[in-house]
């Protein structure tokens, strides 16, 4: 091994030694959940009476403000004509937080499916804030009442 060879090898080996240990990650802050709402009375989108939803949702937050994960949500109601329409939103998110371990925000873009024969809608933009009894959404500039959570669960960590 020639001298230079022999430095280098040296040095690398200690930078190698000295470098500090990896800090351990801290604990991730997520959300998942899936199970039923109900709205209260007056919730409508686009001209449709909505009783309650079915959701899934799997979130992970970044300590930046950033997030990765899906949020689902089937939307139930009732046309202006009387038929029994589902709507379907499935949204990617991108940014969020949690504030304790009581509620979490978080939001991005859906594809939302109006469950009428009209084509989905891409590139919706959403808000969901979610408490472990609770689930509030914002479609675009449609901001749903807050719906209760009546069967499965929502977990914030």
């Amino acid at each position: 091994m020639t001298r230079l060879g022999f430095v280098l090898t040296a040095i690398l080996g200690l930078a190698s030694i000295m470098a500090p240990a990896p800090v351990a990650a801290q604990d991730a802050a997520g959300v998942t959940g899936a199970g039923e709402a109900i709205f209260s009375a007056g919730a409508t989108l686009s001209g449709l009476s909505l009783s309650g939803l079915t959701l899934g949702q799997g979130v992970s937050f970044a300590q930046d403000g950033s997030a990765t994960g899906q949020f689902q949500a089937v939307l139930y109601g009732t046309s202006l004509l009387g038929a029994r329409q589902a709507v379907t939103v499935e949204g990617e998110v991108r940014n969020g937080f949690a504030v304790g371990l009581g509620s979490a925000t978080f939001s991005g873009t859906a594809t939302v499916d109006m469950g009428d024969g009209t084509p989905p809608l891409p590139g919706v933009p959403f808000t969901v804030t979610a408490s472990t009894g609770s689930l509030g959404l914002i479609l675009g500039a449609t901001a749903l009442p807050t719906a209760a959570v009546t069967a499965g669960s929502i977990t914030i960590e």
